[in-house]
């Protein structure tokens, strides 16, 4: 069982406070962020609870929840919250600590997943679908899994197997670059330390 000693709960309040500048102690748990989260429905803990977890500082159950790699960063919870806090903030900084200390989760896959994603946007400057399932697939060995639904998308023209490329992707590539030099929760994608090639 976690600690809930004031000098603990403070401690990783700070410690979030100093990675995001969110004084996640400002949260009177409206909920309003969890309303909006359009990923809140496959969460194991929503924006509002991790938020909560923070407060008490239960540093385990936040940095062990899925919840924080499921967030898109899309920040319609931050453009939500009355307190003008960034919750879209504190769930990166749990994934960026999660990282830089290799905390189990329950559900790697997420993980795996995640990463996914992340890797052709780094080097694309976007996300690529066929890329990202390739490497879910290897890394997860779900070969399997949702094969029709591949295909019947394929067919139809929404997989596009040619990755397309954006203009600012050698300044995407800088981006990814400084935060895996950081230690942020995007250093797995980009293990060498070096700048991708464009």
């Amino acid at each position: 069982m976690e600690c809930l000693g004031t000098k603990s709960v403070a401690g990783f309040v700070e410690e979030i406070k100093r990675e995001t500048g969110v004084d996640v102690r400002e949260c009177y748990q409206c909920a309003k962020c969890t309303a909006g989260c359009p990923t809140s429905f496959a969460m194991d803990s929503p924006p509002s609870r991790i938020m909560h977890l923070v407060q008490l500082g239960l540093r385990e159950a936040a940095l062990k929840s899925k919840s924080i790699w499921l967030c898109v960063g899309c920040e319609t919870c931050s453009a939500r919250c009355p307190r003008e806090l960034e919750p879209s903030k504190v769930m990166k900084a749990l994934c960026a600590i999660a990282a830089r200390e290799k905390v189990p989760i329950e559900d790697p896959d997420v993980r795996v997943f995640h990463e996914a994603f992340l890797r052709p946007v780094r080097y694309l400057g976007r996300s690529h679908e066929m890329a990202m399932m390739g490497e879910l697939k290897l890394r997860t060995l779900n070969l399997l899994q949702d094969l029709g639904l591949g295909a019947a998308l394929f067919q139809r023209g929404k997989l596009k197997p040619l990755p397309e490329v954006i203009k600012g992707r050698k300044a995407v590539g800088r981006m990814f670059q400084r935060a895996s030099t950081a230690g942020g929760a995007d250093s797995a994608t980009h293990k060498s330390g070096e700048e991708p090639e464009h």
